[in-house]
């Protein structure tokens, strides 16, 4: 049985986004990552592996070490999900802020 987690639960974890965006600046280590926080090693190795398991990272083999680096093509995936309601909310601030202008306009002729 392939129990693959959720990438939006994944990036629902404020930890998970700031090692996504620690690792989108910069390919690092697990070490070097969990350095960023206050958590312990092994809670941070868990993010990672969640991470990793959505394919939101990818680990790379570098010698003894295991190097993470970020998977543009998952992060694209989640942007083009996401992209439609922003466009659809731009669509509804665009016409509110005409709606505001015309009455500010029609108060300031009154």
């Amino acid at each position: 049985m392939n129990l693959r987690r959720d990438v939006f639960q994944a990036i629902a974890d404020p930890t998970r986004r700031s090692i996504l965006m620690l690792v989108a600046a910069q390919s690092m280590t697990a070490g070097a990552i969990a350095s960023n926080f206050d958590t312990a090693r092994p809670t941070v190795s868990k993010h990672i592996q969640i991470l990793t398991e959505c394919e939101l990272l990818r680990s790379e083999q570098n010698g003894r070490e295991i190097i993470y680096h970020l998977n543009p093509n998952k992060m694209k995936e989640i942007a083009d999900f996401i992209e439609p309601f922003r466009q659809m909310w731009d669509d509804r601030f665009n016409k509110l802020e005409s709606v505001m202008k015309a009455y500010q306009k029609k108060i300031s002729n009154e």
